[in-house]
């Protein structure tokens, strides 16, 4: 072994910052993604790609995948509260949706 033979013990002190939390719920109740991104701008649905949808949430900073069996994945959020904040974001716009909104 190259260096000094002495051996120092390694001290890490390792520092967290939390960036990015993932959460998933499910709403019980199938989606039609196709509708949901006529009525929102900010939903994207190329099935042809992905079999979710992404609906961007800006405030708070958060991306959801919405999929046709009423599951949702939560990326991007950084805090359990903005989490909150950008499922009820999805699940405003799905109500909104079934009440009978259409068109953007």
């Amino acid at each position: 072994m190259a260096g000094s033979s002495s051996k120092k013990p390694v001290v890490l002190k390792p520092t967290y910052t939390i960036v990015n939390i993932v959460a998933n719920t499910a709403l019980n109740t199938d989606l039609d993604l196709y509708g949901l991104a006529k009525l929102s701008r900010d939903v994207d649905y190329e099935p042809e790609q992905f079999p979710g949808a992404i609906l961007k949430v800006h405030d708070p900073k958060a991306a959801l995948l919405l999929f046709k069996n009423g599951k949702i994945i939560c990326t991007g959020a950084r805090t359990t509260s903005d989490v909150r904040k950008a499922i009820n974001h999805a699940i405003d716009l799905i109500k909104r949706y079934k009440n009978g909104a259409r068109g953007r």
